[in-house]
């Protein structure tokens, strides 16, 4: 399948230590090759710099992330499809992806997010570690939005190798 030339994918993402770092950079990189233009946005870090040289993946995976764009609202309004990436905490996205999403309240008051394609994608470090409340209660904000979500159901047989 490919897509038109026109097409404007966003993958927003947040990662500590990479997982989802790099299921965003598949993502873009499908999207790329179906034939849409494609930013990949990471959301800043809420964690204090302490907190993260506490932890060598989390350190690491900030410094090798650096050239990384932050994301924008002027993003999500730039494209017709936007897919977010986040690790699950406790069956819920992480706060940084969540305070970027919160954000974005000027832009659904003037309806600038209604008919967007959105979906979304989350890891845990365990199997069965809450990535689908995670994904749902992602939903929920896009339901509010006005936005078309296209979850990752089981028609693709990668679902079944999830945890």
């Amino acid at each position: 399948m490919s897509l038109n030339e026109n097409v404007r994918v966003a993958v927003v993402y947040y990662s500590a230590t990479g997982t989802v770092f790099e299921l965003a950079k598949a993502a873009a990189t499908a999207a790329e090759k179906a034939g849409a233009e494609v930013r990949l946005r990471k959301v800043r870090e809420l964690a204090p710099a302490e907190a993260i040289a506490t932890n060598r993946g989390w350190s690491d995976h900030v410094g090798a992330t650096q050239h990384i764009v932050e994301a924008s609202l002027a993003d999500l309004e730039w494209a017709d499809a936007i897919i977010f990436g986040t690790p699950t905490r406790f069956g819920l996205p992480s706060a940084q992806l969540k305070q970027f999403i919160d954000t974005a309240g000027g832009l659904w008051a003037q309806g600038k997010l209604v008919d967007k394609i959105v979906s979304s994608f989350a890891a845990s470090a365990t199997s069965h570690g809450g990535q689908e409340t995670t994904i749902v209660a992602l939903n929920n904000t896009f339901y509010h939005w006005g936005s078309i979500i296209v979850p990752p159901g089981y028609g693709d047989p990668i679902q079944f190798q999830m945890g």
